[in-house]
Parts: structure tokens; sequence; C-alpha cells
């Protein structure tokens, strides 16, 4: 009876020599600590560009939408304020118009009555100072109180008495006046409205910046491009804190 011997065989298990890796990507045996290290350095970089570009994008993407919010609301104050002063200055010339009308009409009744006066119609005298105006009646009577007839300092008709003026409408120079303020606010408001457009402009340079600054693999060149950015940035972010805005 022959043995009959069975080959066993022998599994080796050989362990896989430690593979560098860096961010789930593998190293080849052949890199050096060195090149990982450098490859680790360039990495966190490209994380911080990151974060900086993605930080930068939202703070513009925010401040233009409040830069273009800002402008419709001042060029709309602007055009409320040069309509108020443009209806300011109508009422101001209607004002002016109905006064000197009024004037006309003083005068004319006073030359009447003079007329009448010299005649010595007393009858038509009447009729003519009945038709005084209510506001021009008081400064007739002191003008008659001075007796003009016999009182040479007297004022030669009561429409050079002091009095008068206060008889007529007197609202044109303050309207005039109401219609200036207006007007300025207006121009204030415009000059506002393009100073948030200008802002909008920047803003604008700093996304085109920030853009063209992830198309750059040189990192010097990358940095200096994000970093003019983010300057440009502040400068248009400080402006939105300091100018006026309407709720």
């Amino acid at each position: 009876m022959s043995e009959t011997a069975e080959p066993t065989s022998h599994t080796e298990t050989v362990d896989a020599p430690d593979v560098p890796r860096v961010q789930g990507t593998v190293i080849p045996d052949n890199v050096g600590q060195d090149d990982v290290s450098a490859a680790r350095r360039r990495l966190r970089r490209e994380r911080v560009f990151e974060v900086a570009s993605a930080i930068a994008l939202a703070v513009v993407a925010v401040a233009t939408a409040w830069s273009g919010y800002q402008a419709t609301r001042w060029t709309d104050a602007q055009s409320a304020r040069y309509a108020q002063a443009s209806a300011q200055r109508v009422e101001a010339t209607r004002d002016a118009t109905l006064a000197g009308q009024l004037r006309i009409y003083d005068e004319v009744l006073v030359n009447n009555w003079l007329n009448a006066h010299a005649s010595g119609n007393t009858a038509l005298e009447d009729v003519f100072r009945r038709r005084f105006r209510p506001e021009f009646q008081p400064v007739f009577d002191a003008w008659l109180a001075l007796d003009p007839f016999d009182n040479p300092d007297a004022p030669p008709g009561p429409l050079f008495m002091p009095e008068y003026p206060s008889s007529l409408p007197s609202a044109a120079d303050q309207l005039e006046a109401q219609a200036d303020r207006e007007f300025g606010e207006g121009q204030t408001a415009a000059e506002q409205s393009a100073a948030y457009v200008l802002n909008t402009v920047f803003l604008a340079m700093v996304l085109f910046l920030t853009s063209m600054a992830e198309r750059f693999e040189w990192h010097p060149l990358r940095a200096a491009i994000l970093g003019l950015a983010i300057v440009m940035l502040l400068f248009a972010v400080y402006h939105l804190a300091t100018y006026p805005i309407i709720p």
C-alpha cells in the first residue's frame, strides 16, 4: 500500500507598503516626502483661495442688490422733489399774478374815487368805496386819516401806505423759497443715486476680478488679483456703510 502525499499549498500574505495620500489622491512610490509636503501646501492654498472667493462673491451679490435698490429709491426721491418744486413754482406764479391783478383793481378804484371826490360827487364816492376789497378798506381809511389832501407829508395814495402789501396775497415768495429747497433736495437725491450706481460699477469690477483669479494656477498672480478684488470690495462696502439710505 503506497502512500500518496498531497501537496499542501501555503498562501503568503504580503502587506502592501504604506502609500502616501493627499486628499484622497494616491501619490506614486517614486514621489518623495518633500513633494508630498509641497502638494499638501498647495492644496491648503487652494482651499484658502476658494473660501476667499466664495466669501467675496457672496458679499458682492448682497452689496450689488442693495446698491441697485438704493439707486432706485434715490431716483424716485429725485423725481418726487422735482415734481413738488414744479408744483410750488406754479402756485407761486399764480399767487404773484393774483397779487398783481388785485393791485391793478385797487388802483383803478382809487383813481375813480379820486375823480368822484374831485367832482364833489359823494354818492359816486360811496359806490366806489363799497367796491373796495375788505383787506384794502383799512389801508384806505388809514390813508384818509393822514389828511392827504392838505398834508404834504402824506403818501400820494393808499397804495403807497406801508400797510398795503399785507393786504395782498403774499405766499409767492414763500412758495418760491420752498420750491428752491425742494429742487435742491432733488439735486442731492440725483447725486446720491449716481453715487450708488458708481458703487455698483466697483462691485461689478470685484466680480470680474474674482472670476479672473480662478482661471490662474500660478498662485502669486492669483493672490494679487484676488487681493485687488478684496480691496475694491472693502472700498465699495465702506461706501455702502457711509452713504445715506432711504428705507
